[in-house]
């Protein structure tokens, strides 16, 4: 970058950690700090500042991490102030060292690659340009592999193929400062042959390929309708029924389990980049009853009749007399436990959550995603769970967390376990699949992301009498009497059980086949090999899949009232327009990260000619949330701690992360301000407020934060305590010391991996690919990769004196992508190619 074009940028495009120095220093220095620097700008007519805002700027000491000098930098920005301006001020007051904060890094990139979508055959090409103050040298991966011959600022794939669909990153490197570019998403269209080479030249532009096809569907059968377009950047789709949008139809692919004859119509989706947009065909989809056959005792008929009257209904499979099984619904309850008080925290759970519930969701699966329940949130989360549950049913729960395991029984452990506890703190695996075998369900599937340690300070023995029945599969990450991992590093990333299980869940196989071919792969893992291994248990005797189909059983009344219940979880508010007094017009939308995680986010869509500076945010949430004001109304989601679904939500607003919602009592109130100065009238600004109530969103409309509210659950999990617990003891997920053990990655130097007990994770932090239109699977987090261990979900707290203490590390929209591998953390972590 020219040394003028650097000082003609906007104070605003200052990186964070540049601009968190800055403000570090002019915050502590008094003759040279940001007093001075307000009384030089105060004087300058382009960028004045008034005393009443040098008098706000001061009032921010008084806030935890508060900066005078951060407010009075974006004042100037909001002005015009440029990265020159602010470097003859700074320059002027003598404070040398906050000038070499404005320094240019030794390496940036100036041009990113682009996401884009093109047809199969055709030409790919991918740039990235960066300037350093030594050679720039580059190269490109796809998700973790390198690119054979990909050392080029432009990767070309000629032609491309469907194979090389996916993610692409690049890493450049300048001597020894090295930086990575964004994710590019490329999608691939196998349109066939008959639209020929007329795309080469119009790769660019929008151009709709793929047009979705008519349908004649029976009730309780898949609607799939696909279309697809080309272009850069990648399009953007959305579905419409009868000229309705339809809600979370936003991928290539639309997909509505369990149709039924309301849902009839004409469809079409409508397609849309930056500057561009097209709508496919309108295609008729038409629903007709399932017919059953009746026959009176008078009847007689053959064989031969028979199947030929069941076949014309569209009943009968004569595929070799093969037996198809079905669900007559499929309930999944996940919870990750992360955040806890009394023990270490945890990362890899709200990641495993949020991409278990993508692909539970192509599976059909109605799906509740939780993250950092107390034990009385559990157990209410479990009766709803049970709630949802009838005959014929497939009911999946999902644990990552603490947890421990004593006398075959396994417990998980709430965020609000005291230290130590014992198993009346805790939720009894078993004493829930009692419950589950109480409903008559088809399949019960178990899968637990947590240590089985014994419990040295719960010696209590449960009595609990399971039914014998041949529909339980157990999957444990991890032997009876062992610790799971992940990997710890800045940044956030899968267990080793999801990184494995999310690549094989959708195959279209026994639920046992499936988790086999999962602990293989798993047995393959270096990281973890000797120490983790998967174990299943299974009394499954049909072939019972994940994939199966949904058929909805005799008491359809019931089915419908489950519905109505799973819905109430889901329900998020409309988005909405408020429009003030002034002429100013404020649009709010709502997006979900998870059941009890709700994003909100503003955007000015109109102010007033005569409105010099406006600006609009949220406040005055319920106490109950306990919202940090300092990570609400922040310009990119990453800052307000939004990462999995970043991607989906619209730019150039401010976002606010709301979590816990199952601790919200009554309606989510809410203010939103607006704040904006009139030309003519003055620097001072002026204020309005609104009032906004959007009810009770996502979990907080069932009340998990009542008291336990039926005892089934509790009845099952509390059993008498031990005369031997004693208050003053640790809690032992896992009792054994904690164990550092050394990664071996490839032929890389091993003192880069340092391994402790916990369901292995490797975390790929800050460059997990996005997710995007297209329907891959992707992971979405960004920060620095850094050195990496592996902690156990277990209490580390039980070992013996002098156990090192664990660092404390603190997660509904589209599909994932594979996760990347753990040898590419190592190459990273070189910082050269």
């Amino acid at each position: 970058m020219s040394e003028s074009l650097e000082r003609s940028a906007n104070i605003g495009a200052l990186k964070e950690p540049a601009l968190k120095r800055l403000c570090e220093l002019l915050d502590r220095t008094s003759s040279r700090g940001w007093r001075r620097l307000g009384e030089m700008v105060s004087g300058d007519r382009r960028f004045k500042v008034s005393s009443d805002e040098m008098e706000l700027c001061s009032l921010r000491v008084l806030k935890l991490e508060g900066s005078p000098s951060r407010m009075l930098l974006g004042i100037m920005g909001e002005r015009g102030c440029t990265m020159g301006h602010l470097h003859d001020y700074l320059q002027a007051m003598g404070n040398s060292e906050a000038v070499q904060c404005l320094k240019q890094p030794g390496l940036q990139i100036l041009i990113q690659p682009q996401s884009v979508s093109v047809v199969s055959g055709h030409n790919l090409r991918l740039s990235c340009y960066a300037v350093g103050k030594s050679p720039v040298q580059y190269q490109w991966f796809k998700r973790s592999e390198e690119v054979p011959n990909g050392s080029l600022p432009d990767l070309v794939i000629s032609p491309v193929c469907l194979k090389d669909a996916g993610f692409y990153i690049c890493r450049v490197n300048s001597g020894e400062a090295f930086e990575f570019s964004q994710w590019a998403q490329v999608d691939v269209l196998d349109v066939g042959k008959s639209y020929g080479q007329s795309f080469l030249s119009l790769e660019g532009r929008l151009r709709l390929v793929l047009q979705p096809q008519a349908q004649r569907l029976l009730v309780g059968d898949t609607l799939q309708l696909e279309c697809g377009a080309v272009g850069r950047p990648i399009p953007r789709y959305q579905w419409h029924r009868n000229g309705v949008p339809l809600p979370n139809a936003s991928q290539r692919r639309l997909t509505i389990s369990h149709v039924m004859q309301d849902q009839c119509g004409k469809y079409r989706c409508e397609i849309s980049s930056s500057s561009e947009r097209t709508w496919t065909n309108e295609v008729d989809v038409g629903i007709g009853p399932r017919i059953s056959v009746e026959f009176s005792e008078a009847m007689e008929c053959s064989e031969d009749d028979f199947y030929g009257i069941g076949a014309g209904a569209g009943e009968i499979d004569t595929n070799e007399g093969a037996e198809e099984l079905y669900a007559t619904d499929k309930v999944a309850l996940l919870i990750g436990n992360l955040s806890y008080l009394n023990h270490p925290p945890l990362k890899a759970p709200m990641v495993d959550v949020y991409d278990l519930t993508n692909l539970l969701r192509q599976l059909n699966f109605k799906v509740v995603s939780l993250l950092d329940l107390t034990e009385s949130e559990m157990r209410n989360a479990v009766d709803e769970f049970l709630l949802l549950l009838h005959k014929g049913v497939y009911g999946l729960l999902y644990y990552a967390g603490h947890g421990y395991e004593n006398y075959g029984n396994s417990f998980m452990v709430p965020v609000d376990a005291p230290n130590p506890y014992h198993s009346a703190n805790c939720l009894c695996v078993q004493s829930v699949l009692k419950l589950m075998q109480e409903k008559q369900t088809g399949l019960n599937v178990f899968l637990l992301d947590m240590c089985r340690k014994r419990n040295i300070h719960d010696d209590t023995t449960p009595n609990i009498v399971l039914r014998v029945t041949a529909n339980i599969v157990f999957g444990y990450a991890t032997c009876q009497d062992a610790e799971a991992f992940e990997l710890n590093s800045s940044g956030f990333t899968n267990g080793v059980f999801i990184k494995f299980l999310k690549k094989r869940l959708l195959d279209d196989e026994k639920i046992t086949v499936v988790l086999d071919r999962v602990a293989e792969d798993m047995g393959q893992f270096d990281a973890t090999r000797g120490k983790q291994a998967l174990e299943i248990r299974s009394s499954l005797s049909e072939r019972r899949a994940l994939t199966d189909s949904i058929l909805p059983g005799d008491s359809a009344d019931l089915a419908l009232a489950q519905n109505r219940q799973w819905a109430k979880a889901h329900e998020l508010p409309e988005s909405m327009c408020l429009d003030f007094d002034c002429g100013a017009q404020i649009k709010m939308g709502f997006a979900a990260e998870f059941s009890n995680v709700l994003v909100i986010y503003t955007h000015i869509v109109k102010k007033p000619s005569d409105m010099s500076f406006c600006q609009a945010h949220v406040t005055n949430f319920s106490q109950e949330l306990d919202v940090d004001p300092k990570e609400m109304n922040r310009e990119t989601p990453e800052e307000t701690g939004i990462y999995l679904v970043s991607h989906s939500l619209p730019q150039h607003c401010l976002y606010t992360r709301l979590s816990s919602l199952q601790k919200l009592q009554e309606e989510l109130v809410f203010t939103v301000c607006l704040q904006g100065t009139f030309s003519g009238l003055g620097d001072d600004p002026v204020h309005w407020a609104k009032s906004v109530n959007i009810g009770k969103p996502l979990i907080a409309r069932l009340d998990l934060h009542r008291a336990m509210r039926r005892n089934s659950c509790l009845q099952t999990c509390s059993m008498p305590h031990s005369p031997s617990h004693s208050p003053t003891h640790s809690p032992s997920h896992s009792p054994g010391a904690k164990r550092h053990l050394h990664l071996y990655q490839g032929h890389q130097d091993r003192s880069h991996g340092r391994l402790s007990p916990h369901c292995l994770s490797p975390y790929w932090d800050a460059y997990e690919p996005p997710r995007g239109a297209a329907g891959g699977q992707v992971d979405s987090y960004y920060d620095n990769v850094e050195p990496w261990d592996q902690n156990p979900r277990c209490d580390s707290a039980a070992g013996p004196p002098g156990s090192p203490a664990r660092p404390s590390i603190p997660i509904e929209t589209s599909d994932d992508i594979d996760e990347l591998q753990a040898v590419f953390i190592n190459s990273l972590q070189l910082q050269q190619p």
